[in-house]
């Protein structure tokens, strides 16, 4: 009886310390995740700089372009 109680101690303790492991394998995660979520906003918020530069170098061009012809008729 008291090797049953034993092991069975022993085999809660080993659980315990794989739920302790389990547990900081899934915070570690979650830090990973919002650092993800962080650096993809960044990414979005660059993108959205970069497109509207392009629309106004686009504009600018257009307007050269309207201008050069304008100069050859």
């Amino acid at each position: 009886m008291g090797e049953a109680v034993i092991a069975s101690t022993e085999t809660v303790d080993r659980l315990a310390a794989q739920l302790d492991a389990l547990t900081k394998q899934v915070q570690q995660q979650g830090y990973q995740i919002f650092a993800l979520s962080d650096a993809v906003q960044t990414l979005a918020e660059n993108q959205d700089g970069a497109l509207e530069r392009i629309q106004q170098l686009t504009t600018a061009l257009q307007q050269l372009v309207a201008a050069i012809e304008e100069t050859d008729k």
